[in-house]
């Protein structure tokens, strides 16, 4: 019997009844990894606001969700409070982590600082690190300047993404998961009947903030010739964030096709890449986004930025489009590509992703996980 305990910074949130959801990404990961252990026990931060529609529950009794104090933030304020909440952080996760056989340490995140070194020196457990941040990132936080050079240091498996020169041998180069063998097999016929047909109908999924890019799609758009821009029927934003009503009413002013929704459920975020020719993620800092490869499931062409590992994964005109620099300018060079691709290109461009999205399956991760970690 293989026990496993999860420590994230991981958002969940109390329903009426009682019951406990968590950001949805996460939580159906954990779902599939009861494929290769017994019990899971996630230790994550509990928030008092009402659930996003992006939440949904654990569905196996095997999973066991232990509550954190919901700290971190961006104001000074809110990063010095994780400061007064150190020994009760610790002192949950040292009980979360009795009986476990493994632990896994999400990273980076404002409490890895701390948690971190204690799993460093306090903890013989048997275990791995998740670095689902940019590996390279420059002008990287402090928090997260920190946590890398920890994980470095140690010995046990750390999965990051991409692939890079200086990577220590205990650092694994991982994709991220978010696919299901199901989603897999949809995704495949939604793929072969989906044609280069105008207007194209195009999405983007994340935060709804300069830093992912949002305020770029909206300028690219609306600096494209009146005669491209009627090649576009639509463009979906899915996800939330401070400046939203601000967005909205700057694309109602502009008369931008844009419909902005906030946070969706993954069905419905799977829906919108049903009917998208491409997905844009024009952002200046990122892991690598798994809406990436749920939308190229779907068909969708990435048209991303040069951050990170992105490149590593999308080759410019081969399964995608990569913007030479993070500005307007290049996104309309890609937009422009896009709208005058042959319908043989189309497909062809389509058909190179497919094993990629075959290595972002919950399967091919357990089997990693088994074969390499474990």
């Amino acid at each position: 019997m293989k026990t496993l305990t999860i420590i994230s910074h991981t958002e969940h949130y109390l329903l009426p009844d009682g019951s406990v959801v968590g950001l949805g990404s996460t939580v159906t990961e954990i779902n599939h990894l009861l494929q290769i252990f017994d019990s899971i026990t996630h230790a994550a931060m509990l928030h008092d606001s009402p659930a996003p529609p992006n939440t949904m529950p654990y569905l196996s009794d095997q999973i066991t969700f232990v509550a954190l104090p919901a700290v971190g933030g961006r104001t000074i304020s809110a990063k010095l409070g994780i400061l007064i909440q150190i020994p009760k952080v610790i002192a949950i996760i040292r009980k979360a982590l009795k009986g476990a056989d493994y632990f896994q340490f999400r990273a980076p995140t404002g409490i890895g600082v701390f948690v971190i070194p204690y799993l460093l020196f306090f903890s013989r457990k048997k275990g791995w690190y998740k670095y689902a941040g940019n590996w390279k990132q420059r002008n990287a936080p402090l928090a997260y300047s920190i946590q890398k050079w920890l994980l470095e240091k140690q010995l046990r498996p750390v999965t990051i993404n991409g692939f890079w020169e200086d990577q220590p041998k205990h650092c694994l180069s991982f994709e991220n998961p978010c696919l299901t063998e199901q989603e897999i097999k949809i995704g495949q016929m939604v793929m072969s009947s989906k044609s280069l047909q105008f207007p194209l109908e195009l999405c983007f999924v994340g935060r709804l903030e300069a830093a992912k890019g949002v305020d770029l799609i909206i300028a690219a758009i609306e600096e494209l010739e009146l005669e491209t821009r009627k090649k576009i029927g639509v463009i979906h934003l899915v996800g939330s964030g401070p400046e939203i009503d601000t967005y909205k009413k700057r694309v109602d002013a502009l008369k931008l096709p844009f419909i902005i929704y906030g946070h969706l459920s993954r069905v419905a975020v799977h829906q919108i890449y049903m009917t998208s020719h491409a997905i844009l993620l024009p952002s200046a800092s990122e892991g690598f986004p798994k809406v990436i490869a749920e939308a190229m499931n779907y068909g969708c062409i990435p048209i991303v930025s040069n951050v990170s590992s992105i490149s590593h994964y999308i080759r410019d005109g081969e399964n995608g489009f990569v913007m030479t620099g993070v500005n307007s300018s290049a996104l309309k060079q890609c937009l422009l590509k896009l709208v005058s691709m042959s319908p043989s290109t189309h497909q062809w461009m389509k058909g190179n992703s497919i094993d990629f999205i075959r290595r972002c399956s919950y399967d091919y991760y357990n089997q990693r996980i088994l074969n390499e970690i474990l």
